[in-house]
């Protein structure tokens, strides 16, 4: 149970970086810090973008609906990430218990 736990933290944590890089590259390239005519920025965003936007686009029209989504920035992946930070407690408070007996 253990190993399981800590595999979906480990996903989660990676999952969390691909997030932060996505929108760390995103800042560089509207700040003009990078070019975003060059391929490998291209191909590098292209990447991040198809591996987070499954989860911010949901996220974005529940800020839309709530009216947060009109502000000019852009809070998804903030909540993104704190909800997945918290995923890996609440995982361990709801499968340890269960799991008990049958640890040595």
């Amino acid at each position: 149970m253990y190993t399981l736990l800590s595999l979906v933290n480990e996903i989660i944590h990676l999952y969390i970086i691909v997030m932060i890089a996505q929108v760390v590259l995103s800042w560089l390239v509207v700040f003009g810090v990078v070019d975003r005519y060059n391929r490998i920025v291209v191909t590098v965003g292209d990447t991040l973008f198809k591996l987070t936007e499954p989860v911010l686009a949901p996220t974005r029209r529940m800020l839309d609906r709530i009216g947060l989504g009109s502000t000019g920035i852009d809070f998804s992946p903030l909540i993104v990430i704190l909800l997945l930070s918290y995923i890996p407690s609440f995982l361990e408070e709801m499968l340890l218990p269960v799991a008990a007996p049958y640890i040595r």
